[in-house]
Formats: C-alpha cells, sequence, structure tokens
C-alpha cells in the first residue's frame, strides 16, 4: 500500500512540474543580453557562418601581444583589461581587418586604465572631467546604455554596440559594399559628432594605430617564415 501511494504522489509531481522552458536562465549577463540585437547585426554581415580561417588573418592573440607591449601610452596595462577587452570585440565579430579595434582604441584614449579621468575643459568650470574610463565616454553613454564607464566590459559593450549601430546608416549613405569601408565608417560616425553629409570619407584617428599593429603582426610572421626556412638564425 506504501508503495502504491509512494507513486502516486511521484506521479502527481511529474504532472505538476514546471516545464524546463520556462526555468529562469542562469549565468546571463543582463547587460550582455541587452546588445544582442546588434550583436546579431554585426554577425549578420560576415560571410557564410562557418567561413574557414586564413592563417593571414591577424589573431586575437598576436593583437594581444601588440596591446600589452606596444601602447606607448602605457608599458604595463592590465592583461585582465585587455582580455576583457577582446571578450566583448569577440561579440561583434568585426571584420579581420578590424580586429583589435576596441584595444586600439583603449590604448590611445587611456592607456587601459578604468579610471582614466578627462576632457575637462569641455566642462561648464573647465575642472570637472567629461571623459571617463578606459575608452574615456561620455554622460550620454550613462543616459543611452546604462553604462558604467569605469567598469571595462560595460564601457566596451557599448562602445561597440554604439558603433556597430550606425552600420544599416552608413551602409545606405556611403554606399560601401566591403564589411571593411562600412565597419570604418561606422567607426568613425560612432565616436564623433554628427555632421552634415556623414563621415563617409573620415577615419578615427585610432584607426592608424590599429594598422600600425597589423603590419608589425604580419611582418613578424615574414621575419619569422624566412628564419624558419633558412634554418640557421637562432630564431
Amino acid at each position: 500500500m506504501l508503495n502504491i501511494f509512494a507513486t502516486l504522489v511521484a506521479a502527481s509531481l511529474a504532472m505538476h512540474a514546471p516545464d524546463p522552458a520556462f526555468y529562469k536562465p542562469v549565468n546571463v549577463n543582463p547587460e550582455e543580453a541587452r546588445y544582442d540585437n546588434l550583436i546579431n547585426l554585426s554577425t549578420s554581415l560576415d560571410i557564410p557562418e562557418f567561413r574557414q580561417i586564413s592563417d593571414k588573418e591577424v589573431s586575437y592573440e598576436e593583437l594581444k601581444h601588440q596591446a600589452r607591449h606596444n601602447c606607448k601610452f602605457n608599458s604595463n596595462p592590465s592583461v585582465k583589461v585587455i582580455d576583457t577587452l577582446i571578450k566583448v570585440e569577440k561579440m561583434f565579430n568585426p571584420p579581420p581587418s578590424m580586429r583589435g579595434m576596441v584595444l586600439a582604441a583603449a590604448c590611445m584614449e587611456s592607456g587601459f586604465n578604468p579610471l582614466a579621468k578627462g576632457d575637462r575643459k569641455f566642462s561648464k568650470n573647465k575642472k570637472t572631467p567629461m571623459a571617463i574610463g578606459v575608452l574615456q565616454q561620455w554622460p550620454v553613454y550613462e543616459k543611452s546604455y546604462g553604462t558604467d564607464r569605469t567598469n571595462p566590459e560595460s564601457a566596451a559593450l557599448s562602445w561597440m554596440g554604439h558603433i556597430v549601430k550606425q552600420i544599416p546608416k552608413v551602409k545606405k549613405q556611403c554606399r560601401y559594399t566591403t564589411n571593411r569601408r562600412i565597419w570604418i565608417a561606422a567607426w568613425v560616425t560612432g565616436i564623433r559628432y554628427k555632421k552634415d553629409g556623414g563621415r563617409c570619407n573620415e577615419f578615427p584617428k585610432h584607426y592608424r594605430l590599429l594598422k600600425k599593429w597589423h603590419r608589425v603582426i604580419k611582418k613578424s610572421r615574414d621575419a619569422k617564415s624566412t628564419c624558419d626556412s633558412k634554418g640557421d638564425c637562432g630564431c
């Protein structure tokens, strides 16, 4: 009799158990979830979903090395900050030629310092810093995206998200057909004031550093390849 009762109780519990589809998700970053639509937009620009990565494309590991050792604004930046910025950028999947864009910006804007303060001259009293954080964002990011400007992940999410948000507009306005030019136009449009006619033919100042890092990486590869082929240069 006891066994029958236990069986009935178990069956009743099973019938009233919540559907797994309605379980509250765990380990979901609410701030990352806020940018899902923009992340989907940016990743949809890439060609085939399972596109093979070319050996010629610069890797994030190589860019991490450049950020750590070739940022003249900080000779010993935080590896944790750099890793966080890379993690966020990967979510938005920029084209290979744009990889490292947030690293180049963070290097030039703050030397990877999450507590950096600047642009005091633009405040009413000329003393209050307008730009805060690793990407030197203004208060508009707090109002528009709820950004914690001193938090590298929050800062990078809104910085990348705001740039990606410009993509539909620049595609229509600039009529570029390559992902590289679309991203450059979106980048410079996203970080500068609005301008009549747009900024289709402009480049962000950070892009020069990004291109330099890419050149250094490829030059280093070529040197290593030559060294390996000779086998006598002590590499």
